[in-house]
């Protein structure tokens, strides 16, 4: 299975770079490969198209990636990278320097610090006698993610028209500003590396902590190791892309269908997948109504709302 989504991988980037509102497509995509091509041609593939593609790999592989660790460590089917209010924090911290006019730089690192600050503020709220109940802390997300949201509302009623249309393309996700790519998928690589190390520990712990602890798992320090590298790969999803919903719910229950629980298996597979899907994504998004784009994010619930109704029908069907 891991070759076939690595392949997977490697074909949606080949159809990502290829197509285009322009004229240059899969034919200078093979030219590049195998001899030589003109300047402008080998500028569009290489400098506007590929790092776009890349940014997106990145992007969804650490939306999927957060996606397996929060569900297992919540033990809840519909946990997602964004349950503990991390895009709303994100988006309000964005949304502020956006409305300063500041540089693509300082919004960058706003949203950044405001995505790990919203987890860092659940939990703290959160803690309990030391400790953090899985129940008590998705609870404590819901609510600081409803809180935010009623804070980015009021920040859309109060801003200029002229910026309305990039800010609401930002909340839906968007890709067209996500030129390096390098500190999504250096992120993601290093979160995929580190929670191998932890697969069999995870494998454990889904079992449940009490069961867990049982079997000689720490399991406060794993659980706190893993709650940061999901917080982490949300916060640099939302970065890049703004808030993409539905990778980080569909892709962790598709694969789990496909190959199993074991998180070995699980989390490079999703990693994969999650890529794969967000670049297929984007380039609907570019090219359906090209040269007009629409919002990445808006595709994704496109393919993600069947598909989840497609997989919640296979597993009431197998416990029926």
């Amino acid at each position: 299975m891991l070759i076939i989504l690595a392949v997977l991988a490697l074909g949606s980037l080949a159809v990502a770079v290829s197509t285009g509102s322009g004229r240059v497509g899969a034919p200078d995509l093979i030219d590049l490969l195998f001899s030589t091509t003109d300047p402008a041609t080998e500028d569009v593939l290489l400098q506007l198209r590929l790092p776009r593609a890349l940014a997106a790999f990145g992007t969804g592989a650490a939306l999927a990636l957060a996606g397996v660790l929060m569900q297992v460590l919540l033990r809840n089917p519909l946990a997602d990278p964004y349950i503990l209010g991390t895009s709303g924090g994100a988006a309000v911290a964005a949304l502020t320097a956006i409305m300063t006019g500041a540089g693509v730089l300082v919004v960058d690192l706003s949203a950044f610090g405001g995505a790990l600050g919203s987890t860092l503020l659940v939990f703290l709220i959160a803690r309990h006698r030391g400790d953090w109940a899985p129940g008590r802390l998705l609870l404590t997300g819901v609510v600081i993610a409803a809180g935010w949201g009623a804070v980015i509302s009021l920040m859309l009623a109060m801003s200029p028209d002229t910026n309305l249309r990039g800010i609401l393309f930002w909340l839906m996700g968007d890709s067209s500003f996500a030129r390096n790519p390098w500190p999504s998928l250096s992120v993601t690589v290093l979160a995929v590396v580190a929670s191998l190390a932890l697969a069999r520990s995870l494998n454990v712990l889904a079992t449940g902590e009490q069961q867990a602890a049982l079997l000689g798992l720490r399991v406060r320090p794993v659980r706190v190791c893993v709650y940061v590298m999901s917080a982490l790969l949300t916060a640099i999803a939302v970065t890049t892309a703004g808030t993409i919903g539905f990778i980080g719910l569909v892709v962790p229950h598709l694969i789990r269908l496909i190959g199993g629980p074991d998180h070995r298996i699980l989390l490079p597979s999703a990693a994969l997948a999650g890529g794969a899907l967000l670049v297929i994504a984007d380039t609907l998004a570019r090219t359906v109504l090209a040269p007009r784009q629409l919002p990445v994010g808006a595709i994704t619930a496109l393919i993600g709302v069947p598909l989840f109704l497609f997989l919640l029908g296979r597993t009431v069907g197998t416990k029926d």
